[in-house]
């Protein structure tokens, strides 16, 4: 009794692997002549008997239904057990029951062409085995599903894979998407042995290799194109990035990626890396920019494989003085109640100070508190830059943060759409342009104030919601930064509220401004300089070794792509003096 667990022993056990096992015992035991009646008699015996088993089971399993044997897929022998379907007593068994099942086609006649064709594919099979160890299951059960279309183009398959037999991710890439290979062997063969697949990939020795033409998948006129091709499947062939994408903006922390984010996506449409699967990346038809943040260690591999499968797409990276940097982790803040977000709703009797209280800030006097949050981000990846830089084979544009503050913010958009060949920003855009956006208003603004039926928003000047009306009713210093708005449907009702309680409103209005100017002038004292951060650096050796040993490897690669901009970065040539002096 063979085990029912073990795949090996149930595909031996196969009606095709028994009759072919006969066949070959009979012929190394035989001299031939009379001895086919017997052969004939041992296979019907077989057939017969292998009949009446499967017959018993199916009537056990029908009363003993948790008798039925588990799929031959679930067994631990699965992926070795499928070699034994290449044996040659599977092949020969398979010829025999095709030839009995069609004998009244006269297949009998044939079966000694059809015996000699199996023995021949057999040793096609073999060699296939012994000259290629990647062999795995999905490959096996591709071999199976196309055998004939293999053992038909076997010559030209075989070509390739010599051609290429030193260029590894090539060769992992066809075994991986086997069936797609031998099924779309034509269009492979012609990229697999074109000048531009050696020079691109092979050359390089790139370790993402496209199995199809990228210069042919964006065509949709072409027979295999990124809208028939499935995405999951267009990722596992390492199809680089469709051409919809136009650019992709590597999103580094505490650089001011956030307000160059926000400016990009009034240009274009963007698709986040972190919230689209791959499935939604590349079935993507909208023209449009890869948001790439970098932050997690995690990541960063699968960051590397999406570079790698860029196909033209130039890269965009946001840089700033990494002192300067360090000082904004310390400033960030953050929602003093994790309930709390955009927008939240206030009553216009709720207390000022209770509605302005939404934000937090790490001490500045806690030193210890401030090496901790200097270690994390220096621990993280938003420092790493080389990993990345030396494994992009596009353009990188690099971008200085002051280069997107109010007073060139404009002009440096206008310049980057033109490299990036995107539509550039409206005239009449500009001052959503000069807005610092990622200011000391954070997490208190915006808000909504609710008195009777308006709906009063409280939000920073140029992100005042589209279609609102903003209000001009009293004047204060703050309101050049400040917007106070309506929905368009309000404004009735607000002007019937001012004729009776204007005074109301002026004073709750100037009252609330005036405490928000506090708060905003006491969230400032709170912030660390760069001056600070040069200070703790040069009293704490674990933190300025740190720094220094991230710095030294990171932007000493920076200094080689734009030496200008780490050459302006007044706070880091500060620390590298200061290093020199105490360390040598």
């Amino acid at each position: 009794m063979y085990n029912p667990n073990s795949a090996t022993e149930r595909i031996k056990n196969h009606l095709a692997y028994k009759l072919g096992q006969a066949m070959i015992n009979f012929t190394n035991s035989s001299s031939g002549g009379g001895g086919y009646i017997a052969l004939f008699k041992k296979l019907y015996k077989i057939k017969k008997q292998h009949k009446k088993e499967q017959k018993i089971y199916q009537q056990t399993i029908q009363v003993f239904p948790q008798l039925k044997y588990p799929s031959l897929e679930a067994c631990s022998d699965y992926e070795q057990a499928l070699k034994y379907k290449f044996h040659l007593s599977y092949m020969l068994g398979e010829v025999l029951i095709k030839a009995y099942q069609t004998w009244y086609k006269g297949s009998g006649f044939k079966l000694k062409n059809d015996i000699k064709k199996a023995n021949k594919e057999f040793q096609i099979f073999r060699e296939i085995f012994k000259e290629f160890d990647q062999i795995n299951s999905s490959i096996l059960q591709g071999l199976i599903d196309n055998k004939q279309l293999l053992l038909k183009e076997f010559p030209r398959i075989k070509n390739i894979l010599k051609i290429h037999q030193d260029y590894q991710p090539i060769l992992d890439n066809i075994f991986h998407n086997f069936n797609y290979f031998i099924q779309n062997f034509d269009f492979i063969e012609e990229w697999l042995l074109s000048d531009d697949f050696k020079e691109r990939y092979k050359k390089e020795n790139h370790p993402y290799p496209s199995l199809l033409d990228p210069k042919k998948l964006n065509d949709e006129n072409e027979k295999i194109n990124y809208h028939n091709i499935p995405a999951e499947l267009a990722w596992e062939m390492n199809l680089p990035l469709p051409d919809k994408y136009k650019f992709v903006f590597m999103g580094y922390g505490l650089s001011g990626h956030a307000a160059l984010y926000n400016f990009f996506n009034r240009l274009i449409f963007c698709i986040n890396w972190k919230n689209y699967t791959t499935k939604d990346i590349y079935e993507n038809r909208k023209e449009s920019y890869l948001f790439i943040p970098i932050h997690d260690l995690r990541d960063i591999e699968n960051i590397k494989i999406f570079l790698y499968k860029l196909n033209n797409q130039p890269v965009v990276i946001l840089l700033r003085d990494p002192i300067e940097r360090l000082k904004h982790a310390f400033n960030h803040g953050w929602y003093k109640n994790n309930k709390q977000k955009a927008f939240d709703r206030y009553e216009l009797d709720d207390s000022i100070d209770i509605i302005l209280d939404r934000v937090a800030y790490n001490d500045k006097n806690d030193k210890n508190k401030v090496v901790k949050i200097f270690d994390f981000w220096l621990s993280n990846a938003c420092f790493d830059y080389v990993v990345f830089i030396n494994i992009i084979k596009t353009s990188i544009i690099f971008v200085d943060m002051k280069d997107i503050m109010p007073d060139k913010a404009f002009d440096t958009m206008i310049d980057l759409s033109k490299q990036l060949n995107i539509n550039p920003p409206q005239y009449h855009e500009k001052k959503y342009f000069c807005e610092i956006k990622n200011s000391v208003f954070k997490y208190i603004l915006p808000i909504t104030l609710h008195y009777k039926n308006i709906v009063f928003f409280i939000t920073l000047k140029q992100e005042k919601p589209n279609k609102n009306i903003e209000l001009n009713f009293i004047n204060h210093n703050i309101l050049k930064l400040v917007a106070i708005s309506i929905k368009v449907q309000n404004v009735v009702g607000f002007n019937f509220i001012m004729k009776k309680e204007q005074d109301y409103l002026i004073s709750f209005f100037i009252n609330f401004l005036n405490k928000l100017e506090i708060k905003v002038k006491n969230i400032k004292s709170l912030y660390i300089k760069e001056e600070e951060v040069l200070s703790i650096s040069r009293s704490n050796f674990f933190l300025r070794n740190k720094l220094h040993v991230k710095m030294f490897s990171e932007y000493k690669e920076l200094k080689k792509f734009c030496p200008d901009i780490v050459a302006s970065w007044k706070y880091y040539q500060e620390f590298e003096k200061m290093c020199k002096e105490l360390d040598g």
